[in-house]
């Protein structure tokens, strides 16, 4: 395989061989190289490609893992007003809804039910949130189900639930891990370009709590994801320097489990709805994504072994596809994604194992069943294939979905300042 690359780098632009050449060799790869990358067409596309697929099957060989999840949005209601987010709702809007514990406990049970190691929980922030919400929410979680992986709350989070609380980060992330969260996810990244993120996002965390949240978070043994939100105003430039940031935090730290690249979903997003923006892009396209996904495996090489497309975001049969483009990771179950699908995502909100595995073996690759941190749990081969719990249910409607959730009454939002 690698012979017949290098024969084909041979005949392509000098430019791109060498730095194609030197991903190959284990040469890191600069930010003006990742641009060159960028800029390919006819067989230097396609060569890109290629070299991201032999860079994942040396680093991570054929394995494709997954993990079985749930996701649990608490709450829609959020202070932010951010130009890409259609899931939030203000306080005064009557679709704001705010699960109590309980409801989150519970859910969390019926999922380590079904066979979930890992529950995700993220949400909007509410005004006037008590400072201990997100320690009693783990708290609560673990002393039902004490062997659950709770990968929760984002570095805005983080810093909110800090602010309330009135101590510093590192204090708060040390309540945070006594409480029970295990993982952070490396979300609310966007890109991490304080002058774009002042355009779609006002207000939202800086690069630099951004940054000091994650690499507090590393240094006190709580691993964290990394993610990109691109294909709207940002330009060539800013993704490629987003993710040389991201490798800098991994020599440092090496706290990234994986790195996610999340393609912009326009369709209720606000600052695309209203076009805010003259130069608004509506998502990335198809060779623009799998371009992204290509680049940052080669740009991650020897720092991020894990590279994960979004299901939710791009559909089955392109996860498919770009898991030769460089990806080896299909992400988890989720069983209630609400913040793609409010955004217009039409991808569902729930993805089978059995169906997960089907779709890796389609392209000739293993499946594997991993744990938050990417231990593998169970190797799937024709010999041991058994349905989980979940791929039993035969009747989703039961988990609900988004449309639903803010019509329930009982979970309506109440402002605490309204008697």
């Amino acid at each position: 395989m690698t012979t017949n690359i290098e024969l084909l780098l041979k005949n392509t632009d000098p430019i791109v061989s060498d730095i194609l050449n030197n991903a190959l060799s284990e040469k890191e790869i600069s930010i003006e190289e990742g641009i060159e990358l960028y800029n390919t067409s006819g067989v230097e596309f396609h060569l890109v490609g290629l070299v991201a697929d032999e860079i994942r099957r040396r680093r991570v060989g054929d394995t494709v893992s997954y993990v079985v999840n749930r996701n649990i949005n608490f709450t829609n209601v959020c202070i932010k007003q951010c130009g890409f987010c259609a899931f939030s709702r203000d306080f005064r809007e009557e679709e704001g809804y705010f699960l109590p514990t309980e409801e989150i406990v519970r859910r969390a049970k019926e999922a380590y039910q079904l066979g979930a190691t890992e529950v995700c929980i993220q949400a909007g922030l509410p005004p006037d949130m008590e400072g201990d919400v997100y320690e009693n929410i783990c708290r609560e979680i673990k002393k039902e189900i004490p062997d659950i992986h709770i990968h929760g709350f984002s570095p805005e989070e983080i810093l909110y639930g800090a602010t309330r609380s009135e101590v510093t980060i590192e204090e708060f992330l040390k309540r945070m891990k006594d409480a029970g969260v295990n993982t952070l996810p490396g979300t609310s990244a966007e890109i991490l370009d304080q002058k774009l993120r002042d355009k779609i996002s006002p207000g939202r965390i800086s690069v630099k709590d951004w940054e000091k949240v994650i690499k507090t978070a590393h240094k006190m043994g709580i691993n964290t994801t990394s993610t990109m939100m691109f294909g709207h105003l940002e330009t060539l430039e800013h993704r490629v320097k987003h993710i040389a940031k991201l490798r800098d935090i991994q020599k440092e730290t090496g706290g990234f489990t994986e790195f996610v690249p999340l393609n912009f979903i326009p369709d209720e997003a606000p600052m695309y709805k209203h076009q805010l923006h003259e130069e608004i892009k509506n998502g990335a396209s198809g060779s623009d994504v799998l371009l992204t996904h290509a680049i940052s495996r080669i740009m991650l090489n020897n720092s991020i072994d894990n590279l994960q497309m979004s299901w939710v975001k791009e559909g089955q049969k392109m996860s498919q596809l770009l898991l030769m483009w460089g990806a080896n990771d299909f992400g988890g179950t989720l069983i209630n994604e609400s913040i793609s699908t409010s955004a217009g995502s039409e991808y569902g909100q729930l993805l089978k194992p059995k169906e997960i595995r089907r779709m890796i073996k389609e392209i000739g690759r293993i499946p594997a069943e991993r744990d938050t941190n990417y231990k593998i749990l169970k190797k799937f081969d024709n010999t041991n294939e058994i349905d989980s719990e979940l791929d039993k249910i035969t009747d989703t409607s039961q988990f609900g979905s988004y449309v639903e959730l803010v019509k329930i009454n009982k979970f309506n939002y109440k402002n605490p300042r309204v008697k």
